[in-house]
């Protein structure tokens, strides 16, 4: 039996199927939702880092017309929740331990009301001293933020190779320490959640996630009840950058609130809210040693980091994991050493974010060796690719790269920004100075950590009238991934993209799903949805094999019908084989169920294992104007190159690649998180400092097709690796522009001019 692929539309730019929803305003998020007799949530925050809860009066509060319900830390259940460490109360009790802190929920008819009964809560604090930065968390007298243990969260110690014997045997040894700060993941949607009980007093939640299953796990262990017990709906979700992944305490305190009422319960954060409660990313002081050889082969890398998980750990102890070794991934260097220390202060959570624990270690990666390289006399570009890892080739860590475009990636960069002849140029004899600088960076597509699975479930089901649903856990967060189930299933049945529906993740119907991280979702569930999709052509030609009495391989499956080869006029519509399918001594519906598992290996204690199906990579050139008056770093061009395997739909690339960069160039020159005396300062958009479209150049992209051969047609993850070349990009092409090296992200104007004066003072650099 063959397939035509008349219809398919791989390859090609396709809008999101979900587009038309959005820009007419029909898309339901979270926060659109309204229930029948539903009440509205609020929720009162810690104005203190670390303080004693003396008492809570919450009379008046209850007393107020409207209030339905005043809940504190006593009224919840016992149980702790986090990711590892299970830690964290759904309402603080006895003790805050950052700004912020959920003290008390509360449940009335509107949210005016709601917002009311907050003042109307009375909390004696006894103010404790905080614990601030990691270097007070690590003196020896310092108090545990958790009783009864110290302040190191999570360490990491491995050594492969002799790295001692690499730097003796190297002609160059650099050694330098970074520091890079906390981003706000920065979405549309603040977190929401709407949460009700059924008829038969099982909680069903809509809310805005990465992942319906995780987020299932999450209310089943903080209210201490059965995962069957809870229905988990992801509603239509405005972006998560791992936000929304498994540190979000909102579904659960909307979910307490709804048991304790027996309403429905809508929570929403306001904006200032949502920077209080997302997990931003995590901040790493990264000290790197490296050693080369004269003609820049890197022959040793010793790593230390010193990382914040703040308050809570959260998933922050994973994405220092990645810090501390993915990047030697990147390179065929033989010996590597690390040692990365995760502790605790009193301070808001970190924890996921697009890129995960790859931004903060490649921009000090690719400072290092542009820094290295002017030393040894090199062009960088020239040490990115003698140390760029092969296709076929096994890595330090036991990594098997299937595929890599890095350095089609490099070329096409620097190519686009004309990087030769832009180092050659005079950078400019006025106020304002010029300069170019790239930088290289890999990351995983899909990632085997969660127990020992890190594989997908697609269900398709052909209806009676020949169109498709799509059954998926994966979450669609506006990065495309129902998209791309649709492109591979109209494309496998060659039907048009319209006849397939994608079903919204809902635990009760779809199959159980890691859900949207590590760049998981094209190549996970893109392959489950080849599985699944060319399980139900099977079922129907060999129903139309019957039906047309000739073999299953004299028929092709064309245009929406199964025909036979040889004579196209003897044919099926999908609709009436469906039909058939149904109507039939012993039938039922069209209905199959494909999975996908890559054959990975999880690390090992020694840091050791093949953990992903594909590895991607990405390489990006900037060109900066500096004005050495004030300082002010603009962006004058960018071209990012994305190795995304195969590119399944370039428009969803290219918009997942500015979405990246701009991301990144935030991170680099604007955003920061501002903490006076461990209280958030800046938790609004006015304050906090995010690129926007007249801050940036037209965004320039290529795509670089490896065509892994574990990924969907070829295909890789996207979404994430276009955002890790930026900081360090700019960063190198500041220092080509007027010779200050800034270690200390972001690179804002202070910073520059600081720079400058210590050069004209005859310091090396900044």
């Amino acid at each position: 039996m063959t397939s035509g692929k008349n219809q398919s539309t791989l390859g090609q730019d396709v809008p999101q199927v979900t587009a038309r929803a959005k820009v007419l305003g029909r898309a339901q998020y979270a926060g659109d939702l309204k229930v029948a007799g539903m009440l509205h949530g609020a929720v009162l925050r810690s104005p203190y880092p670390h303080a004693r809860i003396v008492a809570i009066d919450t009379a008046a509060a209850l007393a107020l017309p409207g209030v339905k319900a005043v809940l504190t830390g006593t009224d919840a259940p016992r149980a702790m929740w986090g990711v590892h460490h299970k830690e964290r109360r759904i309402l603080a009790e006895g003790v805050v331990r950052f700004a912020g802190e959920e003290v008390a929920a509360v449940a009335a008819v509107s949210e005016e009301v709601a917002r009311d009964a907050l003042d109307h809560i009375q909390v004696e604090y006894e103010e404790l001293p905080a614990i601030l930065t990691p270097d007070e968390a690590l003196d020896e007298e310092a108090p545990g933020v958790h009783p009864g243990r110290n302040n190191v969260s999570h360490e990491i110690r491995f050594e492969r190779g002799n790295a001692d014997a690499g730097f003796a045997s190297a002609d160059l040894v650099h050694e330098a320490t970074y520091t890079t700060h906390a981003q706000y993941p920065g979405y549309l949607e603040p977190m929401a959640t709407v949460a009700a009980l059924e008829p038969d007093g099982r909680l069903v939640v809509w809310t805005s996630t990465q992942s319906v299953t995780q987020a299932r796990l999450r209310l089943a262990a903080a209210l201490e009840m059965p995962i069957s017990r809870i229905r988990v709906h992801q509603a239509t979700t405005g972006g998560g950058f791992g936000g929304k992944l498994v540190e979000d305490a909102n579904s659960l305190i909307a979910g307490l609130l709804a048991l304790k009422t027996g309403r429905p319960v809508r929570l929403v954060n306001n904006r200032l809210e949502d920077f209080l409660a997302a997990a931003s990313s995590v901040p790493e002081r990264i000290t790197l040693k490296l050693g080369m050889t004269r003609a820049g082969l890197i022959v040793a890398k010793e790593v230390r980091i010193v990382a914040d998980c703040g308050a809570y750990s959260g998933l922050a102890a994973e994405v220092m994991h990645v810090s501390a070794m993915r990047s030697d991934n990147m390179h065929r260097n033989p010996n590597v050493r690390s040692h990365a220390t995760l502790v605790y202060t009193h301070t808001p959570p970190h924890g996921a974010f697009r890129g995960f624990g790859g931004s903060q270690m490649l921009f000090a990666l690719n400072s290092h060796i542009h820094t290295m390289a002017e030393q040894l006399g090199l062009d960088p570009v020239a040490i990115h690719k003698l140390n760029a890892i092969g296709a076929g080739e096994t890595s330090i860590h036991g990594w098997q790269i299937g595929s890599t475009g890095l350095k089609e990636c490099i070329d096409q960069a620097i190519d686009a920004i004309g990087w030769q002849a832009k180092r050659a140029a005079p950078k400019g004899t006025g106020a304002r100075r010029r300069g170019v600088g790239m930088a290289a960076a890999m990351h995983v597509s899909g990632n085997r950590t969660i127990g020992n699975w890190d594989g997908s479930t697609v269900v398709v089901k052909v209806n009676e009238d020949g169109r498709v649903f799509i059954h998926s856990g994966e979450a669609d967060m506006g990065q495309g991934a129902m998209t791309m189930l649709s492109q591979v299933v109209a494309h496998e049945l060659d039907i048009p993209l319209a006849h397939t529906h994608v079903v919204p993740p809902d635990t009760d119907t779809s199959p159980i799903a890691i859900g949207s991280l590590a760049s998981r979702v094209t190549i996970a569930g893109g392959n489950a949805a080849i599985v699944a999709a060319r399980m139900a052509r099977d079922k129907l030609t060999a129903l139309a094999a019957t039906r047309l009495e000739v073999p299953v391989e004299a028929l092709e499956c064309v245009d929406g019908v199964v025909r036979v080869a040889a004579a196209p006029e003897r044919r099926c519509t999908l609709a009436e084989l469906a039909r058939l399918h149904v109507w039939r001594h012993g039938g039922e519906g069209l209905q199959v169920s494909g999975s996908w598992d890559a054959r990975t290996q999880m690390h090992d204690d020694q840091v050791y294992g093949n953990i992903a199906p594909a590895y991607s990579f990405a390489a990006q050139a900037v060109e900066v104007e500096v004005d050495t008056e004030t300082g002010q770093v603009t962006l004058v061009d960018s071209f990012v190159s994305d190795d995304c395997g195969k590119a399944l739909n370039p428009m969803a690339i290219h918009g997942q690649t500015n979405g990246a960069t701009v991301q990144a160039i935030g991170w680099a020159l604007y955003e920061q998180l501002q903490l006076e005396d461990g209280r958030m300062a800046n938790g609004n958009f006015a304050d906090y400092t995010m690129a926007t479209s007249d801050a940036v150049p037209m965004l320039r992209g290529g795509i670089v097709e490896s065509n892994d051969p574990n990924g969907p047609y070829g295909a890789k993850g996207a979404s994430e690796t276009a955002i890790l070349p930026g900081a360090p990009a700019i960063a190198n092409a500041v220092y080509d522009a007027i010779g200050v090296r800034i270690r200390d992200l972001p690179i804002t104007p202070e910073k520059v001019l600081a720079g400058l004066r210590e050069l004209q003072q005859g310091a090396p650099d900044a």
